[in-house]
């Protein structure tokens, strides 16, 4: 009744209003014809990278993966089980044109189980290979590294078929996680030294040698997220408590109530790089890199100034985000004043890392401040206030918040916080600091 009263015009550009904004936040693939896109399942986000990887995406190796409906569904399921005397009876029994996982008991003993085409399910399978099975193909991850060559170097502890993700090909499209992967003749081989065992129903079932390891954080991926308990995937998918070390042969306690169900924010670690799983509902809640654009021209726009030397100071553009520019934010991160790159206060006998703050006079590191471009990690629309210590990436209040809080694997048997945009483990009471801007004086 009361629109009546409203002039027209004012309820067109209200409504014009609310669509466009809307537009902002939807996903790009979402603006476009939303009934010929083919259907997303959705997608999986490496940690550590600030949208794409140092030296740019190529083919099926790059910082984020869309999983979307095959043309044919390629989905397996277990059928029969063979139980072979001899290794040679086993590779006799495992046909080159069925996947099947051979579990290798003793020199005397292996048992074969054939895995039969699903025609409701697509697979899709992660590792460090690059033979054709893998879909996405994924190497260590080195904190804060600028290029591919300092990754090389590190012996990986990533297997080459690391696990397989299977998603149903009917709403609601459910994702399911297993360990290892088919290689190129279609097989699972787990040795006699990897852990394997007998279940109550007679079937088999086995982990990998460093483990795939899924945490499912509580109230989903939204602002209110909090941490959930890191657990250990079998190659069967089922659930278990973590074992002492990754490699340990000792499997820990099966997790009767909890799936191998990916939800929106589920963290996927694969010893040497974590994923994080994002939904195709839950990414077109996301902000957009059209979003996080409007934000950081929006903070340009207050022209905020260096208390030092006056000068306006600018988030560089998403493009130029590993260059430090003239302009470029720097923050004590012991304080959150922000200032231009000035020399003031670098005290000789301080390593040049520690610097004193010009308006508060606290001491801590000083470094340039980077806009994480990666909107996957975001886990609301907030505008850019906080920042990541030791690192300076800048994202919303929430988005800091949440990452500080999630223990991520780290080597064998240790856990630590991280920064999602590189990977560097947070320094500090708070591991983020929120940033204290000075306006322009005019």
């Amino acid at each position: 009744n009361n629109e009546k009263s409203v002039p027209q015009i004012l309820i067109r550009d209200l409504k014009f209003e609310k669509k466009s904004l809307a537009k902002l936040m939807f996903s790009p693939d979402q603006e476009n014809h939303p009934s010929k896109a083919p259907v997303k399942y959705g997608e999986l986000i490496v940690l550590g990278y600030n949208g794409s990887l140092p030296n740019g995406d190529r083919g099926r190796r790059k910082s984020r993966f869309a999983l979307f409906k095959r043309p044919k569904a390629n989905g397996v399921k277990p059928s029969t089980v063979h139980i072979a005397c001899t290794p040679q009876a086993a590779k006799a029994i495992s046909n080159k044109d069925q996947h099947s996982i051979s579990y290798t008991l003793s020199r005397a003993q292996t048992v074969v189980v054939e895995y039969t085409h699903d025609s409701n399910t697509d697979m899709f399978q992660i590792g460090r290979s690059t033979e054709s099975p893998i879909d996405f193909v994924v190497t260590d991850t080195v904190p804060g590294s600028q290029s591919n060559s300092d990754t090389q170097s590190v012996q990986s502890t990533i297997s080459r078929f690391a696990c397989r993700i299977i998603c149903e090909r009917n709403p609601p499209f459910t994702a399911r996680i297993y360990a290892a992967g088919f290689d190129s003749s279609k097989n699972i081989f787990l040795g006699e030294k990897a852990a394997k065992w007998k279940t109550s129903d007679g079937q088999m079932d086995g982990l990998t040698t460093n483990g795939v390891l899924v945490m499912h954080p509580r109230n989903g991926f939204t602002e209110d997220s909090k941490p959930g308990v890191w657990r250990e995937i079998s190659v069967c998918g089922n659930v278990f408590s973590l074992r002492e070390t990754r490699s340990a042969q000792q499997r820990g306690k099966m997790v009767e109530n909890e799936t191998n169900q990916l939800q929106d924010g589920s963290l996927i670690d694969l010893c040497g790089a974590t994923l994080l799983w994002r939904t195709a509902e839950g990414l077109s809640r996301t902000p957009t890199v059209k979003h996080l654009e409007a934000l950081r021209q929006e903070i340009n726009a207050a022209r905020p100034q260096c208390p030092v030397g006056f000068n306006t100071l600018a988030f560089p553009s998403m493009k130029r985000k590993d260059v430090v520019d003239e302009k470029q934010p720097w923050v004590y991160l012991n304080c959150g004043h922000v200032h231009g790159y000035h020399n003031w206060g670098n005290k000789e006998e301080r390593d040049g890392k520690d610097r004193e703050c010009p308006m508060c006079r606290s001491v801590g590191p000083y470094v340039p401040l980077w806009l994480g471009c990666e909107a996957g990690f975001y886990v609301d629309a907030g505008p850019p206030t906080h920042a990541f210590s030791p690192c300076g990436h800048v994202c919303s209040e929430k988005t800091t918040a949440y990452w500080s809080q999630i223990p991520l694997p780290h080597g064998t048997h240790t856990f630590h916080a991280a920064c999602p945009f590189c990977a560097h483990q947070l320094a500090g009471e708070q591991g983020y600091i929120r940033l204290i801007f000075q306006g322009p004086l005019d």
